[in-house]
């Protein structure tokens, strides 16, 4: 896989707050990191389309369209990919968009609470946990691991994007 120009940004920072300070696996660290890179693109941000090719910005809709029976998937492996893809979202959300977030539930604003990021990513994590046979085997743990962390991820990407900004943003030097 061919690494993102980012990614070696991301990962620095992902690592130290993943397993310098939280201790996570080294392998959610480069995981998380590649979905940072991956959000770095506006369209994958919100990648699924309605009927009538409008992005998906609401959880409840994206969890409808992840189901293949009910809603709009075609398949168990169109339901796998965009459950992952809804870890994914919830994750990056809770951790580096906090003013995405609804501190209370609220119809008008339509923004999520943590506490629905929170349920959301860890059971589409789980569930893409249990595509655990042929091709999907080796990574099936991986997704198990999100899940199980959930809550730390969200932490450790919020202590990322505290360092990253003051990585970019470096205080003035004092005189």
């Amino acid at each position: 896989m061919q690494s993102h120009q980012l990614e070696p940004f991301f990962h620095e920072a992902v690592r130290n707050s993943y397993e310098g300070r939280l201790g996570l696996a080294p392998e959610i660290t480069s995981y998380v990191s590649r979905m940072l890179c991956d959000f770095t693109d506006a369209n994958n941000l919100f990648r699924l389309h309605d009927a009538k090719g409008r992005p998906i910005e609401k959880l409840d809709e994206m969890v409808r369209a992840s189901d293949p029976i009910l809603g709009t998937a075609r398949s168990f492996i169109a339901e796998r990919s965009i459950r992952k893809y809804i870890g994914d979202y919830a994750l990056f959300l809770a951790g580096m968009c906090p003013e995405a977030i609804e501190s209370e539930p609220n119809s008008v604003s339509h923004k999520p609470t943590l506490a629905e990021l929170i349920r959301i990513g860890k059971e589409s994590y789980y569930i893409v946990s249990q595509f655990d046979v042929f091709e999907y085997e080796k990574e099936a743990p991986l997704y198990g691991q999100l899940s199980n962390s959930f809550e730390h991820c969200i932490l450790g990407l919020a202590i990322a994007r505290r360092d990253l900004w003051r990585t970019i943003n470096p205080p003035a030097p004092v005189h």
